[in-house]
């Protein structure tokens, strides 16, 4: 296969101690150290464009080709990346893993809550991802829905979910042997606003598959969606997906996780732009990658395709040729070799 879901959610940290912080924090949703490797100024910025040296960790998940962690250490971090800023600003980007025991998480949040550490957290909301069985009797029947939580952390901004009445074979896998029973990540998000134009590059440049292309917008009036994006008046939003090319539009039992997901704003205010404190070199959430089998057909692809600042093909910290561009929705990728 040419591309594959998302590789990886790569978290920039500033120092040696956050970075031993961070393995720690995601061995709890089953993680492990896969490979090491450092970059000197030079290589740094041929590769993601900033002059930084930089420590890079992978941490593996299971047997996953997908859904992993890149921890990258800055020894100059371009800013303080996203932080605690709400989901909704331009740029926003998050991780979504399932969970098979979302109320230890909610245990986990109200001890930091009460520590008063840096956090903001929303806690699990139900969402009917699929219509309710008609004629359906609680107590006696099954209640397919899934509960939804939503943690923001300095460096972390992490969607959590668990399934209830129903399974998806190929959507995640959980680790029971991890504190958090969690899988890997199954997608992530990013927040744009206005037209949603660019978002062709997905399918037509990248050979994404595009599905779930929301008919309706989400309110105010929505309960899980308006906690967790905060909205209020007459804001509003449309969903757009993208997946693995493996997966299906209309086999629900072949859907396979590795989405990546738009959350695209309409009407309202224009909110916050942050896409500056959303690229690789800030700290926290900053970058998401794909792996090709073919990177030099893609960097013809991406470069006549709309993409702008199109690096070249370079080595990244872990030895894999890898390029960086700027999708034309502002975001910046970064793909490796498989």
């Amino acid at each position: 296969m040419t591309i594959r879901g998302i590789y990886e959610v790569c978290i920039g940290l500033p120092d040696a101690p956050a970075l031993t912080e961070a393995i720690e924090y995601w061995a709890q949703f089953g993680y492990r150290v896969s490979q090491q490797g450092r970059l000197d100024a030079a290589q740094a910025e041929a590769a993601y464009g900033v002059r930084s040296a930089m420590q890079g960790v992978r941490l593996a998940h299971q047997e996953a080709d997908h859904g992993l962690i890149r921890l990258m250490q800055w020894d100059a971090p371009l800013n303080d990346g996203l932080g605690l800023a709400p989901m909704k600003v331009l740029g926003s980007r998050w991780a979504t893993t399932m969970t098979d025991d979302i109320y230890n998480l909610v245990n986990h949040a109200e001890d930091a809550i009460a520590a008063n550490l840096p956090l903001r957290w929303v806690s699990p909301q139900r969402q009917q991802i699929y219509p309710m069985p008609v004629g359906h009797k609680p107590f006696v029947q099954p209640a397919p829905c899934v509960r939804e939580a939503c943690l923001l952390q300095p460096y972390y901004r992490q969607v959590l979910f668990q399934r209830f009445g129903y399974s998806l074979p190929h959507y995640g896998k959980t680790n029971p042997q991890s504190h958090f029973k969690a899988s890997q990540g199954t997608h992530v998000g990013l927040v744009i606003q206005g037209s949603d134009a660019p978002l062709r590059f997905y399918d037509e440049v990248l050979g994404l598959l595009r599905i779930r292309n929301s008919p309706k917008p989400a309110t105010a009036d929505s309960v899980g969606p308006a906690n967790i994006f905060d909205l209020h008046g007459d804001e509003a939003y449309y969903t757009q997906d993208f997946d693995d090319p493996r997966s299906s539009a209309s086999d629900l039992m072949a859907v396979r996780s590795g989405r990546l997901k738009f959350i695209r704003f309409v009407g309202g205010a224009p909110h916050d732009d942050l896409l500056h404190r959303s690229r690789p070199g800030c700290l926290g959430m900053s970058l998401y990658t794909y792996a090709v089998s073919d990177i030099t057909e893609y960097h013809a692809r991406v470069t006549s395709g709309g993409a702008s600042d199109v690096s070249d093909i370079t080595r990244n910290e872990f030895g894999e040729h890898s390029l960086r561009f700027t999708a034309p929705d502002g975001t910046v990728w970064s793909m490796v070799n498989e």
